[in-house]
């Protein structure tokens, strides 16, 4: 596989229906094809599967983000109550846990959320102001009543002419090369 390919990123073909874009992914895992996207207006599905979508690291991400803001938010109350300026308040301990729960879980669900969304961006690659599959004419259409299946060049399985035989098997209705 040659690294550095300069002429093509990939082909994309693009299909009416739902069901044609699976029967494609299918098709296309089968045929030994692992680095491709898969882009329609709306969800579709078992096209996760079709693609070989992984499992993702969000739940741990989002496990440990809420796992340090909820000791983050403990470690602040018990600093302030308990080290840096102990009060006693009603014969209290310094170190009342009890009423450290309140705070030490809206920080944990603060944390968890933020560590979600801030995973889910870094995860996808966003912010992407830039694709190579922009540039195909007919990529527009992905957002509104058209279905694509992208093959990129990196993939073990692709091969520029045996890669275009493949797909135009598939029947789509556009079949275009995507260049960077």
């Amino acid at each position: 596989m040659d690294i550095t390919h300069p002429e093509l990123y990939g082909y994309l073909a693009g299909f009416k229906t739902p069901e044609e874009l699976v029967d494609a992914a299918n098709r296309a895992h089968e045929a030994g094809f692992r680095r491709m996207e898969a882009h329609s207006p709306m969800p579709v599905e078992g096209l996760a599967e079709a693609i070989g979508f992984r499992k993702n690291r969000i739940p741990a991400i989002v496990f440990l983000g809420g796992l340090l803001g909820g000791l983050g938010g403990f470690g602040m109350q018990y600093f302030s109550a308990v080290i840096d300026y102990p009060l006693n308040v009603g014969g209290k301990p310094l170190n009342s846990w009890p009423a450290f729960i309140p705070v030490t879980f809206e920080c944990t669900v603060l944390a968890a959320a933020l560590s979600a969304v801030v995973g889910m961006i870094l995860l996808n690659g966003l912010p992407l102001p830039y694709h190579p599959v922009f540039n195909a004419p007919e990529f527009a259409r992905a957002s509104s009543d058209r279905f694509f299946l992208f093959i990129r060049w990196d993939d073990e399985a692709f091969d520029e002419v045996e890669t275009r035989t493949f797909l135009e098997g598939l029947n789509p209705e556009t079949l275009s090369e995507v260049r960077p």
